[in-house]
């Protein structure tokens, strides 16, 4: 959710090339206030209170970013963060706690779409903002790997029927969830989760 000192929402947008965070602040600066950050100790130093979300590159020389997700959740950030990578996902996300995950090369509509469906429901509703983590993790295994692999990883069969558990209890509470869901889906790369 956007702070209330500033009425665009702040991004900070890590990579360690320079040209690649360049090009992806490029294409936000309409809807956002982008800051940039070099590499994994440079986000560590510039992320604050006055982050809205974090656009995170993996594989950086200096800190690894699944290092800096784990440091910036342990300093009590809760911003979206959105993994954008070159790294094929693979089973240990399910542990990771990031917002989303993006596959390079990721055009401007995509980036800009993700990352206003975080930050504005950021907050609003907990079981929603857990369904819709859930949901991007789910997706973009399915979209990466082997059924029968996804079949035989408990933790991925877990996130799964929590997933269902909390989907079940939002149609309920929700009057537009399906809506919701669908828009979702629309913009995340043709998910092919059964939800």
């Amino acid at each position: 959710m956007p702070h209330e000192s500033s009425t665009v929402p702040s991004v900070l947008v890590v990579d360690d090339e320079e040209d690649v965070a360049e090009a992806y602040a490029m294409k936000l600066r309409t809807d956002y206030d982008t800051e940039l950050a070099f590499g994994g100790e440079a986000a560590l130093e510039k992320a604050d209170a006055t982050t809205d979300a974090v656009l995170l590159d993996r594989r950086m020389p200096d800190i690894h970013g699944d290092e800096v997700l784990e440091e910036l959740r342990d300093r009590g950030h809760d911003f979206p963060i959105i993994m954008v990578t070159a790294v094929d996902p693979d089973l240990n996300i399910l542990e990771m706690d990031f917002d989303d995950y993006l596959c390079k090369p990721v055009d401007k509509e995509t980036l800009g779409s993700t990352l206003d469906r975080h930050v504005d429901r950021s907050g609003t509703d907990p079981q929603l903002d857990e369904f819709f983590t859930l949901l991007s993790k789910l997706s973009v295994l399915e979209s990466e790997l082997q059924p029968r692999e996804l079949e035989e990883d408990e933790e991925f069969q877990r996130l799964k029927a929590r997933a269902v558990t909390l989907s079940e209890d939002l149609r309920e509470s929700i009057d537009d969830f399906e809506e919701i869901v669908e828009t979702h889906r629309s913009v995340d790369r043709g998910s092919r989760s059964s939800l």
